[in-house]
């Protein structure tokens, strides 16, 4: 059993205590967890000077199973809509029996799964010290491509494109058209790179979640997670965690079928294109979760 941690929600102090099964606690897959643990711990001690308090805001993107006794910090483009399509089966009461049956649309409604930052102090403090929590996490610079292929390269996406695309192609794009203007749906990755390190950016407020960094959506070094997952490692990492929490064996997280998904060759030639100026900003601008999620600097990158 591992040491128990102290985190500090809602201004009150609580004991967060590793959650494992004596069954796992020699195998191969156990250590690989207890790793990424101590690298999350020692990353955060380094870094992290001064413990905020967590807010309530802080707690939307934890997805609550009580049936299970889990808690799930969901990130865009990590396999969330299959994770939250699990968590309803989890939670259904015998609603749903197959993730795959649920449209992807429906795991997304927020009435469908329970986030923490409905519960009252009290309840959020017992599920935050008693419940096995996880996250999962991805290459930042490919989840980052991954996001700009869905929200910016697909027709459909016309809500991105005019919230989002409009404004980048207004501020970052010399003689736009007025058809670029008025639609947003041709912004180039380089564009969507200088809107990320536009200071402009940051003072009107937190980034979209599908490109926010993982430590500002999940809180990894104020929540304390039993299991960090990796999109390199999820079908493992997602059966270990239904393992973990003695879920029903009927219960099987999608295999993964997409012959379309970002990866780390179609990334570098993403980059390809980026002075090595920008290259380091934006290195440095997600810099915290290469650290945390202990992921190399890629060798594309001109940086050295």
């Amino acid at each position: 059993m591992g040491q128990p941690w102290a985190t500090v929600i809602l201004g009150k102090l609580v004991t967060v205590s590793c959650f494992f099964s004596p069954q796992f606690e020699q195998s191969t897959l156990q250590a690989v967890h207890q790793q990424r643990r101590e690298t999350l711990s020692n990353v955060c001690n380094r870094y992290t000077r001064k413990r905020r308090l967590l807010q309530r805001d802080d707690l939307r993107h934890l997805v609550v199973d009580d049936t299970h006794g889990l808690l799930y910090c969901y990130v865009p483009k990590v396999a969330c809509t299959n994770w939250k399509r699990v968590m309803m089966v989890l939670t259904g009461q015998g609603k749903y029996q197959d993730p795959l049956e649920i449209p992807a649309h429906e795991a997304h409604v927020p009435s469908n799964l329970r986030t923490l930052s409905e519960y009252s102090v009290s309840e959020i403090n017992y599920r935050l010290r008693s419940y096995l929590k996880f996250v999962f996490v991805r290459e930042p610079f490919e989840r980052l491509v991954s996001a700009y292929r869905n929200k910016f390269t697909l027709s459909y996406n016309q809500a991105f494109h005019r919230r989002y695309g409009t404004k980048i192609i207004r501020r970052h794009r010399q003689e736009p058209s007025d058809k670029a203007l008025e639609r947003g749906d041709d912004v180039r990755f380089e564009e969507f790179v200088y809107y990320l390190l536009d200071p402009r950016t940051q003072q009107e407020g937190p980034f979209n979640e599908h490109w926010e960094r993982v430590h500002s959506l999940c809180h990894p070094c104020i929540i304390h997670y039993d299991v960090v997952g990796k999109y390199e490692t999820l079908a493992e990492d997602a059966n270990y965690i239904l393992q973990l929490i003695g879920a029903d064996t009927s219960v099987k997280f999608p295999a993964s079928s997409k012959t379309t998904r970002t990866t780390d060759d179609m990334t570098a030639q993403f980059f390809q294109d980026i002075s090595p100026f920008y290259q380091r900003r934006l290195f440095n601008l997600y810099k915290m979760d290469y650290l945390l999620f202990n992921y190399s600097i890629p060798s594309y990158l001109r940086i050295r």
